[in-house]
């Protein structure tokens, strides 16, 4: 089409940057990325594909661009430069963010990534019709436990009929300590109540795990894709970098697909009544082992899900506890309220957050005021 974008009102020499088509307008929407300079090198030091960068001068940023298929003309929507409003939002660009365009509410969804040694977890959206830039959230601390953990190698999908958008975390910085942090978790962003919810989370680190559960899902990663089938619901991952310090030039060549499986409201009843009565259950085989065993028979073997081989197999092991020994004291005390406490935080993530105790720091939400005397 061209051989110099810039020559043209466009974008000049980037990398990193993120790309997204309007199909009903045949527009393509660029952000972000760093302008590669004659000043500015690439160097190989950080692993995976967002090199770091050698040299004096200081990075430029690209801004966002648009480009008309049909007249192929460029044009700049905002320039990373340009002033921005004193009582709006700042549209910052960066590289290695997500980007994604909803067809029906016509906006680019734009999240996370790097700026210089920042590392971001904001998130945004602009309106591609009338320009107007809306921040959904500022990434601050207070949020941080609700949020994606910043990073700049996290891939994004969107589902635009049921408005959500899916995260998959890849390399991420945590800001109290100095190494980066690959793990794997897995967000949804519910568009319509304004809502992330982490619906997978695997902190395991060690090699000796990962060799075990490499057939059962895909190691921590970063530098890989993920695509969505919408029609489908189906997510589909290859490839990557999973970050190993002993093997810094190790990649990746499997193939794996996601299926995101919703349980009914009538499945999360008898989830809640199978933890509600095993917990029961535990505190009768403390104290009464006749009555709990006449309990484990009953009340509980009738919400068992017989057919299901991991309940049935958690139903069985549940019989030894009455043969163990009693650990109560003389008062009949069996740390019950610790336990009660575990069984209240299991039951609180089927609940919104509204109907729960908080998850964050209550120390992150107070708010110090200092008056001069």
């Amino acid at each position: 089409i061209t051989e110099d974008t810039a020559s043209m009102g466009g974008p000049r020499l980037i990398f990193d940057h993120q790309m997204c088509m309007d199909v009903a307008t045949r527009t393509i929407y660029v952000f972000g990325g760093r302008v590669l300079t004659p000043n500015s090198g690439v160097s190989e030091e950080r692993p995976g594909c967002l090199g770091g960068l050698v040299g004096t001068a200081e990075p430029i940023f690209s801004g966002l661009y648009s480009y008309q298929v049909s007249t192929n003309t460029w044009r700049v929507l905002c320039s990373d430069n340009q002033p921005q409003p004193a009582n709006g939002p700042v549209l910052r660009s960066r590289v290695g963010h997500s980007m994604l365009f909803h067809p029906i509410e016509r906006k680019l969804f734009i999240f996370a990534g790097q700026r210089s040694k920042e590392y971001l977890n904001d998130f945004f959206t602009y309106d591609v019709d009338s320009g107007v830039v809306k921040q959904i959230s500022d990434g601050s601390k207070r949020q941080i436990n609700s949020l994606p953990a910043a990073g700049f190698t996290q891939r994004a999908t969107i589902d635009p009929t049921l408005n959500e958008i899916y995260v998959l975390s890849g390399l991420s910085k945590d800001k109290e300590k100095r190494d980066d942090n690959v793990q794997n978790s897995f967000w949804v962003y519910y568009i319509n109540q304004d809502r992330w919810s982490c619906v997978y989370q695997n902190e395991n680190t060690g090699e000796q795990y990962w060799n075990r559960m490499q057939h059962v899902e895909p190691c921590p990663r970063f530098a890989h894709q993920l695509v969505y089938d919408h029609v489908n619901k189906v997510h589909y991952l290859f490839g990557g970098n999973p970050g190993r310090t002993c093997l810094p030039k190790l990649r990746l060549d499997d193939f794996w697909r996601l299926s995101l499986i919703k349980p009914s409201h009538s499945q999360l009843l008898q989830r809640c009544k199978v933890l509600i009565r095993t917990f029961r259950y535990q505190e009768l085989a403390m104290t009464e082992s006749l009555t709990a065993l006449h309990y484990l028979q009953t009340a509980l073997s009738e919400i068992i899900d017989h057919e299901d081989q991991e309940q049935t197999k958690e139903f069985q092991q549940l019989a030894s506890l009455i043969f163990q020994d009693k650990k109560c004291n003389v008062d009949g005390d069996c740390n019950s309220h610790e336990h009660r406490f575990k069984l209240y935080e299991q039951l609180a993530v089927f609940f919104p957050e509204s109907m729960t105790q908080p998850t964050a720091n209550l120390l992150d939400l107070l708010v110090t005021e200092l008056v001069p005397l």
